[in-house]
């Protein structure tokens, strides 16, 4: 893989390292550049980021299989990144091709590559924006097409939250979305937290200090912050492979994922189980 890739959009800064394209070369992937690459190397030194994405990517496909068991047929992925193996659209649509998908990424790669990957899709799109402007997205001509509002749907925020300043107060970013999807709503969301390894972590955020994307690990009480009004499903808010794992042997993983996840449902609608 080149740097100066045809697939690469216009204006790109390919030197500046991408939370997203690190993330991708975590994952396998091949959409990404010599320096997202050498901090993703200098990253693993620090803490297990290949199972933390890993372990991250595992929980996204069971929160989607879960929310379809709910009766969600239709999905807000925020902050989606670049399309690898298994993205919600796959995911949803193998079990219910009429799902309907909107992905938003403010990453030029992220939705250049997703654009391509949905051509000729007609439930699914992808929308360039910031997630920080959730009237901008859920305004868009792609949310209007997709989503009906009055309806619940599963919202994720799954591995995005720790891109957000506190100055930037995530905490009232996730309060304007909630108050505006439907009762009977869902969301998903996972974090990168201090708990298990501050010293891995402080490391982390050094390093990600010389890249787009500076990164603010949180807390487990910080984060649950973020899901007040709504309510916690079992097993509540835990570390992802924790997280209705299949086999109760992945859960072994717990203190490697340095993630806390959980699903949390708007009152008001159908109950969970």
């Amino acid at each position: 893989m080149t740097d100066t890739a045809s697939w690469v959009p216009e204006g790109v800064n390919t030197e500046l390292p991408s939370a997203a394209r690190v993330y991708d070369y975590l994952l396998g992937g091949g959409h990404n550049f010599a320096g997202d690459r050498a901090l993703a190397e200098k990253l693993v030194t620090m803490v297990p980021a290949r199972d933390m994405a890993r372990l991250n990517r595992a929980f996204l496909r069971r929160a989607v299989l879960f929310l379809l068991d709910q009766g969600i047929t239709q999905f807000l992925d925020l902050g989606s990144g670049i399309p690898t193996v298994g993205n919600v659209h796959e995911v949803a649509q193998a079990v219910n091709p009429d799902a309907k998908i909107l992905y938003v990424d403010y990453e030029p790669v992220a939705v250049a590559h997703s654009e391509l990957m949905l051509e000729g899709n007609k439930n699914a799109a992808v929308l360039q924006a910031d997630m920080r402007e959730p009237e901008k997205i859920l305004e868009s001509t792609q949310a209007r097409a997709l989503l009906d509002l009055d309806k619940p749907l599963g919202l994720l925020m799954v591995g995005v939250v720790q891109f957000i300043p506190d100055t930037d107060d995530p905490w009232a970013l996730v309060a304007r979305y909630r108050e505006v999807i439907a009762p009977g709503s869902y969301l998903a969301m996972s974090a990168f937290t201090w708990d298990n390894a501050p010293e891995g972590m402080k490391g982390a955020v050094e390093l990600f200090r010389n890249s787009q994307d500076p990164i603010f690990p949180r807390t487990r009480e910080e984060i649950t912050r973020m899901l007040d009004g709504l309510e916690l499903v079992e097993p509540g808010l835990v570390y992802t492979p924790q997280w209705r794992p299949e086999r109760p042997e992945d859960e072994a993983d717990a203190e490697r994922s340095n993630l806390y996840a959980g699903v949390a449902h708007k009152p008001g609608g159908a109950p969970t189980d």
